[in-house]
């Protein structure tokens, strides 16, 4: 008899190592995640390394989980999320992300259709990325001991011979770029969640940024910094990176994009969009002599449209992220305190 994806829903009996678990198995997750290593129906996925790494013996390793309420938001899920999320993680290295494992915890009475409709969008984000899923796993819990699905991926790549991208490596006069507006994410995710109704649909802009990084480093192999300013925002992002690399950031209110129903949505709820969630924007460091050719690098392409310089990096032994507002004034950005937005990621 075939899993009953329509009507069906999980039960513990899905995560039993048996019979049932093996039709879920074979009939939802081996069905949208196909391909010739994850059919190998293994504990483990045997793969050759690619030519590239052996030469450089660098390669990039990276995890994540992701909670994400609701499940589904204007944008993406957190199937497309999942996969999205660590392949930015490998591609802020320099990487080309190339396989990725797939952890899932059910709740048991979580409906089968929905859990296929998740397994769609890792399956077509994957394809985009041009990474597979080539290992996962199953776990059931008993209902009420979970939120529907969490999701944990794993992912590898391989750094090109010459790039040494870290965030430890923002030097004085470097200057600051992101690739487009920020708190779209956070913004998506809270609208759904409390039910707000907005003029136009603000949507997450969830992405996998690996092809734009290729082409950044394609550009500027010697970028200094690459991050992802995911759960904190941009705030957070530049005080980390100001930290690890003990310099400080000067960055100009007036030339971070931001979206006008995100800017509306934040005075609205009282929030700052510099701490909102983004999935699918970077922030770049770089010489800078190789600026505008970053930027321009990164306007060619559709995840970058909007990139904009937004700052520079100056020599402070506080490591101060600090601004000059759209009024003239000077105020410091410090870290995010507290947790404004949960279960974003």
């Amino acid at each position: 008899m075939k899993l009953d994806i329509k009507n069906g829903k999980v039960d513990m009996s899905h995560g039993s190592g048996g019979r049932a678990m093996a039709k879920l198995i074979n009939e939802l997750f081996i069905k949208h995640l196909n391909n010739t290593l994850l059919r190998q129906g293994n504990d483990s996925a045997c793969f050759q390394i690619p030519e590239q790494a052996t030469g450089s013996g660098r390669m990039v390793m990276a995890t994540d989980a992701h909670v994400i309420s609701p499940l589904f938001f204007p944008g993406g899920d957190i199937g497309s999320l999942a996969v999205h999320g660590t392949v930015n993680d490998i591609a802020m290295s320099g990487a080309k992300p190339l396989y990725l494992s797939a952890s899932f915890i059910l709740e048991e009475g979580f409906p089968l259709a929905d859990l296929e409709c998740i397994v769609i969008s890792m399956a077509e984000a994957a394809e985009t990325a041009s990474v597979s899923i080539i290992a996962g796993d199953t776990k059931v819990v008993e209902q009420g001991k979970g939120d529907g699905v969490f999701i944990s991926t794993t992912g590898i790549g391989v750094v090109p011979q010459g790039v040494n991208i870290s965030g430890d490596k923002a030097q004085a006069g470097d200057a600051i770029l992101i690739s487009g507006s920020m708190g779209d994410h956070g913004i998506a995710i809270l609208s759904k969640r409390e039910n707000l109704d907005f003029e136009t649909t603000i949507e997450s802009d969830s992405a996998a940024l690996n092809s734009l990084v290729a082409d950044m480093v394609n550009a500027v192999p010697q970028i200094h910094c690459l991050r992802d300013p995911t759960r904190g925002g941009l705030a957070t992002t530049l005080n980390e990176l100001a930290t690890q690399s003990k310099v400080g950031m000067q960055i100009k209110e007036s030339n971070i994009p931001v979206n006008p129903q995100v800017t509306a949505a934040c005075e609205l709820l009282g929030l700052d969009p510099l701490y909102i969630a983004n999935e699918g924007k970077l922030i770049a460091i770089c010489a800078k002599a190789d600026a505008e050719n970053l930027l321009s690098v990164m306007r060619d392409h559709p995840l970058g449209k909007d990139a904009a310089i937004i700052g520079e990096v100056i020599t402070d032994k506080h490591n101060l992220v600090q601004m000059e507002t759209c009024f003239g004034g000077q105020r410091v950005v410090d870290w995010l305190v507290g947790e404004p937005l949960p279960r974003i990621c």
